[in-house]
């Protein structure tokens, strides 16, 4: 089974266990999500799962990643532009953030895992919450002149930033 079926299979278990219904649309939703090889927007998922299902409202999809979150089935990143969300790997990870195309990449984090826990250690802290951010520009738009679109900068506020 491929991991991405796997993960499909899970999250709608663990919704079913939760008295969730489980809906073609909120399937087409998930698979969006899970098998997205980006870190898609609310509005992205809606136009991936439209293809297939064009009566899907984009209410749908906000009440969808609302359970997700409840379930604690997806990563919610925060932007002041818009957030983006991963199912694959929904618990604090680091992030590369392109300035230009905005894409969001999870890079090899070995020996990263427990940096947010490592660093509040040190520092005497209870550890609450965490997100580590890089920002710069992807290989693919190195050749291009800079500029920063909006919207990248975390969103003010962020409860869980830390390691920037």
């Amino acid at each position: 089974m491929s991991p991405v079926r796997s993960r499909l299979e899970e999250v709608i278990a663990k919704l079913r266990a939760r008295g969730n219904r489980i809906t073609p649309q909120r399937i087409a939703i998930l698979r969006a999500l899970i098998s997205s090889p980006e870190h898609p927007s609310v509005e992205r998922i809606h136009e991936l799962v439209r293809q297939d299902l064009p009566t899907t409202s984009i209410a749908s999809v906000y009440k969808t990643i609302e359970l997700l979150k409840e379930a604690g089935e997806v990563l919610e990143l925060e932007f002041d532009q818009a957030n983006h969300y991963d199912g694959q790997r929904p618990y604090p990870h680091p992030h590369l953030v392109c300035v230009k195309c905005r894409r969001i990449v999870d890079p090899d984090t070995d020996g990263l895992e427990d940096l947010g826990r490592h660093l509040a250690e040190r520092a005497g802290y209870r550890l609450v919450g965490q997100r580590f951010d890089v920002y710069g520009i992807c290989p693919v738009c190195q050749s291009e002149p800079m500029a920063s679109p909006p919207g990248l900068a975390p969103a003010t506020g962020d409860k869980q930033q830390q390691g920037r």
